[in-house]
């Protein structure tokens, strides 16, 4: 059974191993609310997940860890195990999805664990795991689903009331429902008023569909760039925790992700991946009732993959109207580009990229067609800019 006594417990355990990490005041990321960050970005291994990992190893009989541990995990919870694993001087193997980000296969690797890639998504590779621990006889230590690992990850609600004592509400990134549980069985503990919101990615909504239903179900398949929180079927001990201590779950899309990695880059100099991004992302797009409220947005991991980065941002400036990409359908003949670019140049946007094509099959023979890539300062501002064009007499696909 989960109790705080258990939380405070890990809390005691953890403390010569972890980082109390920072409370970050964020005034700009959603105007009408008093937002702060809690930094689980910049915890050792770059997620909040050694807590629970270094817990549950930390509660282990000399016999359990004699036979090693075993894992899976789309990333962070394997580095969470692997350094575990690798300070308490236990072997430990790790199955992940072959779709996890190279940074984190690497990563884990570098902390000491043995790694197979297992074809599919997470939950694949959590079959292929406790296959291994039967077969092996390896102790495996579940990524959500587990008391000690809540327990673990339920500190952080016990810092965030130590640092920020008057917060009025906490927004928390879902995947499995580890991280949610502890933390709201933690807060509402001590302080029953404070709200408690759970985010997850609108293309793997395990948590939130199984809190409709009323049951937990297996969802066919998952679709996010938040990959840390990318999971088929929630835990049976998180879902029957944040049914009681959860005031509500959320949904984001992808794109409202990006946008909120951008503006955490841009306003606050944080680096976070997908996951770790959800609970701004809820905040910024008002998916939760947050407006006049002292409020603590959990960034969970910041390990996000360099490429992954370039293309996050990308649609994150596409988002904001920070990007815009305009094609126009011209007739072939001089100054036409010049005209263009006048329109432009004059309404203060900046042209990085041009795309001039006569070959399109639906184009007139005449005709071609002309795409800009354009700097802009927000929607409104590439708006101005179509509307300008079209007033001009330019046919804008």
């Amino acid at each position: 059974m989960l109790t705080l006594d258990k939380i405070y417990h890990a809390s005691y355990v953890l403390k010569p191993v972890i980082r109390q990490t920072d409370m970050i005041l964020a005034p700009n990321l959603c105007p009408g609310s008093e937002i702060y960050l809690k930094t689980e970005n910049l915890q050792i291994t770059g997620s909040f997940k050694v807590r629970g990992a270094y817990y549950k190893m930390s509660q282990l009989t000399e016999e359990e860890k004699s036979h090693g541990v075993i894992a899976c995990s789309a990333g962070n919870h394997a580095q969470g195990v692997a350094l575990a694993a690798t300070k308490n001087g236990i072997s430990s193997l790790i199955c992940l999805p072959a779709g996890a980000p190279i940074s984190k296969v690497e990563a884990t690797r570098r902390y000491g664990a043995q790694i197979e890639m297992v074809p599919g998504a997470y939950d694949d590779a959590y079959a292929r795991a406790l296959q291994l621990r039967d077969e092996k006889g390896y102790t495996f230590i579940h990524p959500f689903d587990d008391v000690d690992v809540i327990a673990g990850q339920g500190t952080i609600g016990l810092e965030i009331l130590e640092q920020l004592p008057d917060v009025e509400a906490v927004i928390v990134p879902i995947g499995g429902g580890g991280l949610c549980s502890g933390i709201a069985y933690a807060i509402k503990a001590l302080n029953p008023e404070c709200k408690i919101y759970g985010v997850q990615s609108a293309g793997a909504p395990s948590m939130r569909d199984a809190l409709v239903n009323g049951k937990i179900e297996s969802l066919p398949a998952v679709r996010t760039i938040a990959d840390g929180i990318a999971v088929k079927r929630p835990g049976d001990n998180t879902y029957e925790i944040i049914r009681e201590y959860v005031d509500e779950v959320v949904t984001v899309t992808d794109d409202e992700v990006a946008t909120a990695i951008l503006a955490l880059i841009e306003q606050q100099k944080l680096i976070t991946e997908g996951a770790g991004a959800t609970a701004v992302a809820a905040a910024m797009f008002n998916k939760v009732p947050i407006r006049g409220k002292k409020v603590v947005c959990l960034l969970s991991g910041g390990n996000i993959d360099v490429s992954i980065l370039s293309r996050v941002i990308s649609r994150g400036l596409l988002k904001t109207g920070r990007s815009a990409d305009i094609t126009i359908a011209l007739t072939d003949k001089p100054g036409q580009l010049s005209a263009v670019s006048k329109i432009v140049s004059d309404l203060g946007g900046n042209v990085v990229g041009v795309f001039h094509d006569r070959t399109e099959l639906d184009a007139d023979i005449t005709g071609c067609y002309l795409r800009l890539v354009l700097e802009t300062r927000d929607q409104a501002h590439v708006d101005e800019i179509r509307e300008a064009l079209e007033s001009a007499g330019f046919h804008l696909m």
